[in-house]
């Protein structure tokens, strides 16, 4: 297993314990087996009727209530947010289980408290020789310079791409490193700089764009590390390999803590609960706003679909999930699925993940989820999606499967898993204007990550067709899993391919 999904086990033992229940942190917490309503009487569910129940005025009346939250954090923070930690992200997750308990018996509730880790960036500036470069970015969860003030040296070449501590020279103690992005993590750069007694370190892309990236688990030797584009950074390497003297000065004022946060689980009270369909979406938004497209748009959009089942009986259960720490790194998913015993793993027949189903300059995409890379069973769920679009005359694109949300840690420990999106800060094609309308040459959500992510940020012809995919994938598979491939045992994959370059919307390597 990569050290990507050991890092729940790698910060208890910072905590000096070996396991969750010595940090009195229950795998599941407050679980809630409700008195069940009578549902003799109610129908099996039905994919038109409970898309037919799907309204757009239900999913914005949610979004307005959400930002309403959001609002809750700006004593703190300035603007509204949902950021884990923050009275937003605390508001939501009370808002999503108490229209859950309202639902009158019909799932058992749950809340799964987990540690983890959120950075703060407040300010930052990296000058090289006499410039300031434009595409320098501090790491997601970097530590901050020495003493929070700037430190200065020379930048010292790292051989390869800085995966071993033989490429990090003796002369770069006290110094800052100047590190090739490549096949090994951005955290594990960090830490044999720091080892090495750098200051500071810069990893450079091997393309002309900048790095946003993460430094995920932190360790004591990670050191203060920006990201630079390739375009910036080659002058930099042709100096430095022309032993040429550069000097540069670094400074990150940043906090690493850890904190306290929780998933919710609803399942439905009926169904069979050895044949699980799951589904979920994260949420929390990112600190600089709000977060009604992503993924408020997912998380109302499965209390939605949660809401309107109550009206039906299922053959098979049926379990939502509202992670949180998806922005900072998958957490809660990874926490769910690293804790989950494994006769519990079989049990989920297949995972879907829902984030932002309504961005403004939409495309309708699917995760290119295929049997050949993934969990048996993923290419299956990929063409139901498509099966979907296609029966309403809609066009949709493939889009990588490549571990930005939720579904990586179910496929990474063998639950098939897929899902769908309307794209985040990628540009649309002209090609994508003809088939979805919108505009070529924008993000598909402008606002993506931004303050104005806000109630007018929700495309709603988009949303509301997907909110009905979602309902329709539901529908689906709590009425019957045949001709599904079954599930025969947990296998880790992580060990088996190459590891993915995204875990999160943040690059890792």
């Amino acid at each position: 297993m990569s050290l990507t999904h050991l890092w729940p086990h790698i910060l208890l033992a910072a905590l000096g314990v070996a396991s969750a229940s010595e940090l009195q942190i229950p795998m599941i917490s407050e679980q809630k087996p409700m008195q069940v309503d009578n549902v003799l009487g109610k129908p099996l569910v039905d994919t038109d009727d409970l898309q037919a129940s799907i309204k757009i005025e239900n999913l914005v009346s949610r979004a307005k209530d959400l930002y309403s939250i959001a609002e809750l954090s700006e004593p703190e923070y300035g603007h509204p947010t949902r950021v884990i930690g923050s009275a937003g992200h605390s508001a939501t997750l009370d808002y999503i289980y108490s229209a859950l308990e309202d639902l009158g018996g019909y799932y058992t509730l749950s809340k799964q408290p987990f540690p983890a880790v959120l950075g703060k960036v407040y300010e930052s500036r990296l000058v090289v020789g006499h410039e300031v470069p434009e595409s320098a970015s501090p790491m997601s969860l970097t530590p901050p310079t020495a003493n929070k003030e700037p430190v200065y040296g020379r930048l010292v070449l790292v051989e390869n791409e800085g995966c071993d501590a033989s490429d990090y020279p003796a002369d770069l103690a006290d110094n800052i490193a100047f590190i090739l992005r490549g096949t090994c993590s951005f955290g594990t750069k960090s830490e044999l700089a720091g080892k090495a007694g750098a200051v500071a370190a810069i990893v450079y892309n091997y393309e002309s764009g900048g790095v946003s990236g993460t430094l995920e688990t932190p360790t004591p030797n990670h050191v203060a590390t920006f990201g630079l584009s390739g375009k910036e950074a080659g002058p930099i390497l042709k100096k430095l390999k022309g032993s040429e003297v550069v000097d540069s000065i670094a400074y990150i004022d940043a906090e690493v803590k850890q904190i306290e946060t929780t998933n919710i689980i609803a399942q439905t009270v009926e169904g069979d609960p050895d044949n699980c369909v799951m589904l979920g979406g994260h949420s929390d938004s990112v600190s600089e706003g709000p977060g009604i497209n992503d993924d408020g748009s997912g998380s109302i959009t499965l209390l939605e679909v949660a809401t309107q089942l109550t009206n039906f009986n299922v053959n098979n259960c049926v379990r939502f999930a509202w992670w949180a720490g998806e922005e900072e790194g998958l957490l809660g998913s990874d926490y769910y699925v690293e804790v989950l015993p494994q006769e519990e793993n079989l049990k989920i027949r297949l995972f879907m993940d829902y984030d932002m189903m309504g961005s403004p300059n939409f495309a309708y995409q699917v995760y290119n989820a295929t049997n050949a890379l993934n969990p048996v069973g993923s290419e299956e769920l990929r063409n139901l999606y498509v099966d979907f679009y296609t029966s309403q005359g809609l066009n949709y694109t493939f889009i990588p499967f490549d571990g930005r949300s939720d579904y990586d840690a179910f496929i990474q420990n063998g639950i098939p898993g897929g899902g769908i999106a309307t794209g985040a800060e990628g540009v649309k094609t002209k090609e994508e204007e003809a088939m979805f309308g919108g505009k070529a040459g924008d993000w598909y959500d402008p606002c993506y990550h931004q303050l104005c992510d806000n109630i007018g940020n929700v495309n709603s012809t988009a949303w509301l067709v997907n909110t009905k995919l979602v309902a329709h994938s539901v529908a689906t598979f709590a009425v019957s899993f045949h001709g599904f491939p079954e599930r025969s045992d947990v296998v880790n994959m992580a060990d088996n391919k190459r590891p993915a370059k995204y875990h999160g919307h943040r690059l890792v390597l």
